[in-house]
């Protein structure tokens, strides 16, 4: 293996390098930085955790012309979360670099502040693309003199809908830049955009066994729908984890989430972008320091946050994306630890869950739901463990003349102790609502350990089975729901609700009349006091736009993309 030191870095890079203690490049480091060296334009493909940031960090800050205080460089990043910590990373860099000036603008921060900062003549900006782009249009952002460009996230801007604003950045900025694109996937339409504004970029792609970290443990339990909250709880008490951070689809969707475990007494936050950048910083400082121990999240919300001591995080809804899915669970498992994935599912995503294991490699144990024994058991497992640690820890005795009092006047010890832990244990006991457990995907995946001929000998008797299955463990659904396991949806809300006294049926028939949409087009509908979520075939989307300004109920249509 090579070291840093092989690479021959600038004095004060290699000093900074050896502060962090740091010998070996990971494997992309080490192939991407020659090439960014040399001012090839790029695009690297690397797994998340891998060390991408130091990839582009270590040319860029080696390449800044320290005499010269223009912008030289721009690092664009999808969330204030990533910029945040990329930026943290160029500061350890450019510690003894005292010439070398970074800095940092994001949505959610004082502009003004941010105009302050850009005064001082940094060489290195690192940002998201909308504020980039206030930046310009006021004047406050000057790219004459920009040498590189690096994106990184590429597949992430442009899924958020950064495609616009990319564009215009990268017209306004000098053609003779270098151009460096980084991406944990690169998919066609990636490549396509890539193409448009690189020359001949080098193609770095980083193989790995799976696409997943081989420490963290991949469960999956399933249960109907409307279980889902109950199966939530039992397995929140079941493992007791210090640190979880808990993934939704939607705000609206981790905000209920969050209601539901609050009332129940557990200690969580929420996570996602409607919170105003102080409550964000609130939110991650408590559950960094633990004060909060359960953050629930979205997916957007959650992009860059670096924290290395999140035991598990759990899938409430399964990403609409597979990359996602990878995104998510390399939350956990990091530094070298364990960690742990649980997703929740159903009868409806078994192939979804198959996609799953294909794309990351790896199965998704399917796991039995915790009885309300087994919860019991952990519970007395735990505290037997806590009263040994006092035991072999020898700490002072407080209590031991009362002890000895009680001893003397005759108590049996087995009484005292159990008066004594009945007084320091809460004895509440929860009351878990029974779930009922559906068998048929395990009955599935007992199917593929077997021998190919034995599989197409009971092929016929397999398609009854599924359909007697489907029949017996299809859970009651709203009228107007729709699984769209064949279809891809995207979700959107609609400012209609109970208040308004809508329907499912009453929706579609809107869909149907104004906007020429069939039901078959149409997931689920979710009806909320006020407003209402709904999932759409993704192909649809289009045709759903034609109703937003018109008339229903005597209220004009609004609709917003979650």
């Amino acid at each position: 293996m090579i070291t840093f030191k092989d690479l021959d870095l600038h004095p004060d890079i290699q000093k900074a390098i050896d502060k962090l203690e740091f010998v070996h490049p990971t494997e992309i480091q080490a192939a991407s930085i020659p090439v960014v060296r040399a001012g090839q334009d790029m695009i690297g493909q690397a797994q998340t955790g891998t060390g991408k940031t130091f990839s582009f960090a270590i040319p860029i800050v080696e390449k800044i012309d320290m005499d010269n205080p223009n912008i030289q460089a721009l690092i664009l990043l999808p969330t204030r979360e990533l910029s945040l910590q990329v930026y943290a990373e160029f500061l350890k860099l450019i510690r003894f670099s005292r010439q070398i000036r970074a800095t940092v603008v994001y949505g959610g921060q004082s502009i003004d502040r941010q105009i302050r900062s850009l005064k001082e003549k940094p060489q290195i900006i690192i940002g998201t693309p909308g504020r980039i782009i206030d930046h310009m249009n006021r004047g406050t952002l000057n790219f004459d003199n920009l040498k590189m460009l690096v994106m990184d996230e590429a597949d992430e801007m442009l899924k958020m809908g950064f495609q616009e604003d990319l564009e215009t950045i990268l017209k306004d900025t000098p053609k003779e830049r270098q151009t460096v694109l980084f991406s944990a996937t690169i998919p066609p339409f990636i490549k396509k955009v890539a193409s448009s504004y690189q020359k001949d970029p080098v193609h770095i792609k980083i193989e790995a066994k799976t696409l997943t970290v081989e420490k963290i443990k991949q469960v999956v339990y399933e249960v109907r729908k409307e279980y889902k909250d109950d199966l939530l709880v039992r397995l929140l008490d079941f493992y007791h984890f210090r640190s979880i951070i808990i993934f939704a689809n939607t705000k609206k969707g981790v905000d209920d989430l969050v209601s539901y475990l609050q009332n129940l007494g557990y200690n969580a936050d929420a996570l996602h972008g409607d919170l105003k950048q102080l409550q964000r910083d609130r939110v991650m400082n408590a559950f960094r320091s633990n004060q909060v121990k359960i953050l629930v999240a979205t997916d957007v919300a959650a992009r860059g946050l670096d924290i290395n001591d999140v035991e598990a995080i759990i899938n409430y809804d399964i990403p609409q994306e597979l990359e996602v899915y990878v995104h998510r669970i390399g939350r956990t498992g990091r530094a070298g630890k364990s960690g742990y994935a649980i997703t929740l599912s159903n009868a409806w995503n078994r192939r979804r869950i198959k996609e799953l294991e294909h794309f990351t490699k790896s199965p998704l144990e399917l796991k039995e739901v915790p009885s309300v024994d087994d919860i019991h058991a952990v519970k007395i497992k735990g505290i037997y463990n806590e009263i040994e640690t006092m035991i072999t820890e020898k700490r002072e005795n407080k209590y031991e003349v009362v002890i000895q009092k009680l001893l003397a006047d005759g108590y049996d010890g087995i009484d005292i102790i159990n008066a004594l832990m009945t007084m320091s244990i809460d004895e509440t006991d929860k009351e878990y609502r029974d779930i009922p457990v559906e068998r048929a995907y395990r009955e599935d995946r007992s199917r593929q350990d077997r021998r190919p001929s034995d599989r197409r000998s009971d092929r016929s008797d397999r398609g009854s089975e599924r359909r007697s299955s489907d029949r017996s463990d299809r859970p009651a659904r709203p009228q107007g729901e729709r699984s769209g396991r064949q279809k891809e949806f995207v979700e959107y809300e609609i400012n209609f609700g109970k208040e308004d006294q809508i329907r499912a049926v009453s929706l579609i028939d809107l869909f149907k009349k104004e906007a020429d949409l069939y039901s078959g087009n149409v997931g689920d509908i979710t009806i909320g006091d006020k407003k209402t979520v709904f999932q759409l075939n993704k192909g649809a989307s289009n045709r759903i736009l034609q109703l937003e300004g018109k008339k229903y109920k005597n209220k004009s249509i609004k609709l917003r993309k979650l």
